[in-house]
């Protein structure tokens, strides 16, 4: 292998480690990282919902941003730019949302599930391939949501980094307005929510990843698309790493657990694993990006990208206000719809936006 494809497998080792090193620290099992269920924590955080176990502002989504927003100004490659059919990016990050939240976790945390023997995260990748492979069916038809381009002003392109470090100095800060109500920012006292590693390790965890990930371009779907448009494996080595960094800690720590039964904060209702990835590859590879490289985009200056961010906390409100999310329970009815309406949705955007 050359050197970058080294540099990628390495660290995917390294994030692999740090996502089982944050669960030993007290993150929830099995999810040291994930997008989607971070930043649904976050709008719980906000008061956006009011599902009590899942509320806190996770440090680890403010280092990811901003970490890849210094890193990305030190290699000079930070610039505003934006334009590409924002208002449908906002839309896809809310029924990428979904898709993750019916199966309770991002593309990521998938990666992270398997590499703790969850082996209802099989189902579920077999359903992301098959998304990804929808959508580059219509990349090869010529979709396109329009070229972005770039702002003579960098300005918003730093807007949603500050605003996420805003929230962290409320978290550092822990102003409450209202005593008795809560507010600005409300946590868990059970549940995961409640469960993190400490705040300035998470932190220094979500500076370091969100660094490696801008600098080797990690994306999951990205991956698997390019594997199957030209069978470059280039960034599939990155998310290898991950699941062996995490496979051996999970070993080392006693944390794997190999089985569909009981698995941390999972279901077994494998029909909707699947298709909850599904909607999740089909609608990050018409993005452009899974749910992490959308957050390294957005910390890099795109502002299309930061749409999808909003997107998605807005779409983890909409989840539990209107009981689309899952449980160790299952699947909810109201679930189960929105996910066949995202699909149904990202197939008729997919259709729609082909370039004559």
């Amino acid at each position: 292998m050359n050197r970058s494809k080294w540099f990628i497998l390495i660290a995917g080792l390294a994030i692999g480690a740090i996502a089982a090193i944050l669960v030993k620290l007290g993150n929830p099992a099995n999810m040291g990282f994930c997008i989607a269920c971070f930043e649904r924590d976050i709008a719980g955080a906000l008061g956006l919902h009011r599902a009590g176990v899942v509320q806190y502002v996770r440090p680890e989504i403010i280092g990811l941003i901003l970490g890849a927003m210094l890193t990305s100004m030190f290699a000079g490659e930070f610039k505003a730019r934006g334009g590409s059919s924002t208002l449908v990016r906002f839309f896809m990050g809310v029924f990428m949302m979904i898709g993750a939240l019916v199966f309770l976790g991002c593309p990521l945390r998938d990666v992270l599930r398997m590499a703790g023997g969850d082996y209802n995260a099989v189902v579920a990748f077999l359903g992301f391939i098959a998304g990804v492979a929808s959508g580059v069916f219509f990349l090869r038809r010529g979709f396109n949501l329009g070229r972005a381009e770039n702002s003579h002003s960098n300005v918003g392109g730093l807007l949603l980094p500050l605003f996420f470090a805003f929230l962290l100095f409320l978290l550092l800060k822990g102003t409450v307005f209202n005593p008795e109500a809560g507010g600005p920012l409300f946590f868990s006292k059970e549940g995961p929510g409640s469960m993190a590693a400490p705040i300035g390790i998470s932190l220094a965890a979500g500076l370091l990843v969100g660094l490696l990930a801008q600098r080797t371009r990690l994306c999951l779907s990205g991956g698997i698309r390019d594997f199957i448009l030209i069978r470059d494996n280039h960034l599939l080595l990155g998310f290898i790493g991950i699941f062996l960094g995490a496979l051996i800690l999970n070993l080392v720590f006693g944390f794997f657990k190999p089985g569909f039964a009981e698995q941390p904060i999972a279901h077994t209702m494998h029909i909707w694993n699947f298709l909850g990835l599904y909607l999740v590859g089909i609608t990050a590879t018409l993005l452009g990006g899974c749910p992490l490289r959308q957050l390294i985009l957005s910390g890099e200056g795109d502002t299309d990208a930061a749409a999808v961010v909003v997107g998605m906390i807005v779409g983890a409100a909409l989840c539990h206000n209107f009981l689309l999310a899952a449980s160790g329970a299952g699947v909810p009815i109201y679930g189960q719809i929105a996910c066949v309406v995202g699909i149904v949705v990202m197939l008729w955007i997919g259709w729609s936006y082909r370039e004559a």
